[in-house]
């Protein structure tokens, strides 16, 4: 693991059905907002070694943790553009995903 910089989320690609998922209190989660944050190195290696059991249960594949910054209402918001796109949903088709259920319309 690289040195802790920024807090960070655990997302992955869901192996069912290849939307990204992110790792939430109780599971894995389609909306960021539901994130569970690490805030330090101790955090983030617990999420880690979840996604690696996950991975291992072919739940999900391409996991991984990302640095974000903390909203003021308190969501998780990625630093990185892939992230940042990925949180969107596709951007060829609309009418599939995240965008097309209108969970993040507003943003």
């Amino acid at each position: 693991m690289t040195k802790f910089k920024h807090p960070q989320i655990l997302l992955a690609s869901n192996l069912k059905d290849g939307e990204v998922v992110f790792l939430g209190p109780t599971g894995w989660e389609r909306d960021f907002r539901r994130a569970r944050i690490a805030k330090n190195q101790e955090e983030a290696q617990i999420l880690e070694t979840i996604g690696k059991a996950d991975y291992s249960a072919n739940i999900i594949v391409d996991v991984y943790l990302t640095d974000v910054e903390i909203a003021g209402d308190g969501t998780p918001r990625p630093l990185h553009y892939r992230e940042k796109m990925r949180i969107k949903g596709p951007s060829v088709r609309l009418d599939l995903g995240k965008q097309a259920r209108g969970a993040l319309n507003e943003h």
